[in-house]
């Protein structure tokens, strides 16, 4: 007689909670809503520098200040991917459950360094530049 241990299934269309897979589906879930409200922010933080010194930055307005804004939007958006490679190997440890219900502060964390470092880029890095 074997002495079978019971085993989960997933249901239809759904991967077993500990597959790299399943893992990887539900950072995406988490990780990929919240990159529009950390993208509106960086926003927010040009919009704001931008009026607070529209007369310096109207120079700034032209065809070729594009790439280097582009350049940096996607830089931008490179560094937030780096959220992934925390999130993964935390999920699979012995602390995935707490990960899942606190990583709201990584999200906070990150998205706060990164106004700071725009604020700091467009202070030290493009502001002087533009005068």
């Amino acid at each position: 007689m074997r002495d079978e241990q019971p085993t989960q299934t997933a249901g239809f269309g759904e991967m077993p909670e500990g597959s790299f897979r399943g893992l990887m589906k539900d950072a995406v879930r988490y990780w990929e809503v919240r990159r529009v409200i950390y993208n509106a922010a960086l926003f927010a933080v040009c919009v704001v520098w931008l009026v607070a010194t529209w007369p310096l930055f109207r120079p700034a307005f032209a065809w070729w200040a594009v790439p280097p804004m582009a350049f940096l939007t996607l830089v931008a958006n490179i560094c937030y991917s780096a959220a992934y490679l925390v999130d993964i190997p935390m999920q699979q440890s012995s602390m995935g459950k707490v990960w899942r219900n606190r990583r709201w502060g990584l999200w906070v964390a990150g998205t706060v360094f990164a106004i700071v470092l725009a604020n700091y880029w467009i202070a030290d890095e493009i502001y002087p530049d533009v005068h």
